[in-house]
């Protein structure tokens, strides 16, 4: 499927700050270079830092408006070398740790943007320079893509397919947004990420296996075997253990797995049927729901013994544990029946009668509101878990079968229709009191329209609390709605694949503790660099020298060569264009041919772009068909991740009036 792209470019909340006012050369120019003016008062020096086995970081430290900035660029699984430079492709980690001078005091909540720029032979870099490079990167576009930026995150799709698409949504002209198509044994059906955002779990029921997907290369780096078809997948609170059901036989089990170890250190044989998994907070106890039984058995995670059976007398379908009240609540489909048992005691504290057909129970944020599904008779729930009782009631869409929340709003999927519910969290919790709900439509088709259905969400909070994304398998499409709207802002394409279910991947500079903001990334190619950093208020702009150096082990090879096979450069208006590229390799020149992840990209600056997955017609020939809406000067630019071709220049049209 393919999707022109007119939707305004997602920012961070440092850049989206900075941007809140008009974006103006009169304006915003005239405050970065009086930023830069004042560089003259401000102190950049080397500091030392620990000394350590592994290679020394880089560190700095900035000084200025009453502000202390100390900036550390460490390795990360660094091997040891007799040097401590940087190289293309290593693995690093980037912190910036905010005080106020006077006192001291970590500065929370401040979202700094920074970016790695390479500085091209002949270019200027004085102080009026480095405004002018954050001006541009901070305003976006085709000419303004950093080499490396540590304010995006990606979006990753688990397709029906066995595959996960990985997107970039933080783009404007140019580049690509397919950053990588990670292929696994069999296709997923859930997925679980841990704390960090560096370690990605997919469990492969077809294959036996849990892939273990190393995030800062995209890459899998381990299939741990855990048992015959393995389904649902949770981390426990302290992330300890991963823990799996597996359900290809009427003898299912529990597998629990030592991320460390890559290993199922423990399995338990707890009930017959489906299971869902929750855990308390303090990560002392696992609780299991076994269908075909009507229990829910309490694992002693410590000891990893299985401790009792609570029958609830029905089938549990889902399970939730509530912090506030320190309980699990069971949801069971056949007699319509939500169950409290409690944490410490492993004993049912109070039974909610709704009717037959319930489904997923959550809670909202702050853990005393719990919704409630009923896919049968088309309604949301909402119980008090301070009450212990259901206080409201609201008649929705058909079929709902998803949650999801941000601060502000829970969400509600439909599986037989296209529309996402929406429901504001401070409206309600009033016993008795009607639900509001409002409405956008989250895509052409049902949302719950797919060839393989998959247990993880397909709607998530996106990076910014305001917005989510929702996945449609039907329209092979990704949502992005912005909340407030009437409709999405925009989509990404999936490149003719199913998502069945969305995650993000910040990789963001996030506050990991008090003042100290964080991000993992993999050094570009060698040169020399400028870390352009900025915070919005108070206001501080800063460039550091970075050089990166070659990396003899991991010579890049040559790119592959594209050969234009279409010639003619004119165009008339209202014509389907067909263009064909060859494809061959620098060092044999031999065709390389059946590429599945060729894309390309036709645009007119500031008027139109046209990006689509491309096909091999033969004799690595690979041609694509374009639509151009009017007179212009158009660029194709082709890119393909499987082969490590970043987006190249390869055709130059023009269209004209008749």
């Amino acid at each position: 499927m393919t999707l022109s792209y007119h939707r305004p470019r997602l920012l961070s909340k440092t850049i989206a700050a900075a941007l809140s006012i008009p974006l103006t050369v009169a304006f915003f120019l005239p405050l970065l270079h009086e930023n830069a003016r004042a560089q003259s008062a401000e102190k950049i020096v080397a500091t030392k830092p620990a000394a350590t086995n592994k290679p020394e970081p880089f560190a700095r430290r900035i000084e200025r408006g009453g502000l202390t900035v100390d900036v550390q660029i460490d390795h990360q699984n660094a091997r040891p070398r007799q040097t401590d430079e940087f190289r293309e492709g290593d693995d690093v980690g980037i912190s910036f740790k905010i005080r106020d001078s006077a006192t001291g005091n970590a500065l929370s909540g401040l979202s700094p943007a920074a970016w790695l720029t390479l500085v091209r032979k002949g270019e200027a870099t004085s102080s009026k320079d480095c405004a002018e490079r954050a001006q541009t990167l901070l305003g976006g576009g085709f000419l303004a893509r950093a080499e490396l930026d540590l304010n995006v995150y990606h979006v990753l799709a688990l397709n029906a397919d066995p595959t996960i698409t990985v997107v970039d949504p933080l783009f404007g002209y140019g580049g690509t947004k397919l950053l990588a198509l990670i292929e696994l044994k069999s296709p997923g059906q859930d997925w679980v990420i841990t704390s960090d955002q560096e370690k990605l779990f997919v469990s492969m029921p077809a294959a036996n296996q849990v892939a273990l997907i190393d995030t800062s290369s995209w890459s899998v780096t381990a299939n741990i075997d855990v048992g015959l078809g393995p389904a649902r997948l949770a981390l426990q609170p302290d992330e300890a253990y991963l823990w799996v059901s597996c359900e290809a036989n009427a003898q299912s089990s529990i597998a629990v797995v030592s991320p460390r170890e890559m290993k199922t250190v423990a399995r338990f044989l707890t009930g017959n049927g489906r299971h869902e998994i929750a855990f308390s907070d303090d990560s002392r106890f696992a609780f299991i729901t076994n269908h075909d039984d009507g229990t829910v058995s309490v694992i002693d995670v410590r000891r990893l013994i299985k401790k009792t059976d609570v029958p609830i007398g029905s089938r549990p379908v889902s399970i939730a544990f509530s912090k506030l009240a320190q309980a699990v609540y069971v949801s069971s489909d056949d007699g319509g029946t939500i169950t409290a048992i409690s944490s410490p005691k492993h004993k049912v504290i109070a039974r909610m009668k709704a009717e037959p057909g319930l489904g997923q129970i959550k809670f909202a944020p702050g853990d005393r509101l719990g919704f409630v599904l009923n896919t049968a008779t088309n309604t949301v729930y909402i119980l008090d878990a301070a009450l212990n009782r259901i206080v409201q009631k609201a008649d929705v869409e058909k079929g709902p079968d998803q949650l999801a929340f941000t601060s502000k709003l829970a969400y509600v999927r439909h599986r037989d229709s296209e529309i996402v519910l929406m429901i504001p969290l401070n409206e309600v919790g009033k016993e008795g009191k009607p639900v509001p709900v409002v409405d956008f439509p989250g895509g052409q088709n049902p949302l719950g329209r797919t060839s393989k259905p998959s247990l993880a969400d397909s709607i998530v909070p996106a990076a910014e609390d305001s917005a989510v994304l929702v996945a449609n398998p039907a329209d092979r499409t990704i949502y992005y709605y912005q909340e407030g709207m009437a409709a999405p802002m925009g989509n990404f394409s999936n490149y003719g694949r199913e998502p069945r279910a969305v995650l993000i991947v910040d990789r963001s500079l996030r506050e990991r503790k008090p003042g100290t903001y964080f991000s993992i990334a993999r050094l570009p190619q060698a040169g020399p660099y400028k870390i352009v950093m900025f915070i919005n208020s108070p206001r501080v702009l800063a460039c550091l020298d970075f050089p990166i150096a070659a990396n003899p082990e991991h010579a890049a090879p040559a790119p592959p060569r594209i050969e234009p096979i279409t010639t003619q450069s004119n165009f008339e208006p209202g014509k389907q264009i067909r263009m064909s590229f060859r494809i061959t390799d620098s060092a044999t020149g031999k065709p390389i041919p059946d590429l599945k992840d060729v894309l390309a990209l036709t645009f007119a600056v500031g008027v139109w772009q046209d990006r689509r997955l491309i096909e091999h017609v033969g004799d690595g020939v690979y041609s694509v068909s374009v639509a151009p809406p009017g007179p212009a000067i158009y660029h194709v630019y082709l890119s393909c991740a499987s082969i490590n071709l970043a987006a190249a220049q390869v055709f130059t049209f023009e269209v004209t009036s008749k």
